[in-house]
């Protein structure tokens, strides 16, 4: 298992372009979630964490988002996206570990997954749960995408089926949906889940 709970293994790996899963775009599922969320909750709190290069991050900004809060502990991305967006807020931009930030300064009401949850060491995956249970707002809402498939090697990205995620986040989570993608990318198709869960009160 290669450390990549050091921010030093993924700042390398963006320094040389080794991200192999990244897409170069907003993914398609979390871009249709995006469009059909209302004009009235463009100023909720939403996360998005281990966001790497951050795609969604900038088309929530370009549809008038303005409280949405990137974090990764690489520098890299962080500084590669203040580059693409200068007028994004700074102070939304949290180079720092997800799982050292405190949710008694940070609350929020939705945080979207994308490819974080697969970037993590699967033996942290029941602290990722407990920790988003706490980032998020009573009755905040966790979307997002995981991979539904075993890639069966010890460096990332890690898959999963969906019993084993279901058996993880329904601890702090009442799952709305957990199925099959039916407009992901390509590259993706038949091998990701779309999820929508809330933190049991």
């Amino acid at each position: 298992m290669q450390n990549v709970s050091e921010a030093k293994f993924w700042q390398q790996r963006y320094e040389k372009d080794s991200i192999g899963w990244d897409m170069g775009m907003v993914s398609p599922p979390l871009k249709a979630y995006i469009d059909q969320m209302p004009d009235s909750v463009k100023d909720q709190a939403i996360l998005v964490p281990g966001a790497g290069n951050a795609y969604e991050v900038g088309y929530l900004h370009e549809q008038g988002f303005t409280n949405v809060t990137l974090v990764d502990f690489a520098p890299a991305p962080i500084e590669a996206f203040a580059k693409r967006y200068p007028d994004f807020p700074t102070e939304h931009l949290l180079c720092a570990d997800f799982f050292t930030l405190s949710p008694e300064q940070c609350q929020f009401d939705l945080v979207i997954e994308q490819t974080f949850f697969c970037a993590i060491n699967p033996a942290r995956r029941d602290e990722y749960v407990e920790q988003m249970a706490a980032l998020l707002n009573p009755n905040g809402k966790l979307i997002g995408l995981l991979f539904d498939k075993e890639f069966g090697r010890d460096e990332p990205p890690f898959g999963g089926t969906k019993q084993e995620y279901k058996q993880r986040f329904e601890r702090h989570f009442n799952i709305d949906i957990m199925a099959s993608s039916n407009n992901s990318h390509p590259a993706r198709q038949g091998s990701e889940l779309f999820i929508q869960m809330r933190v049991k009160a």
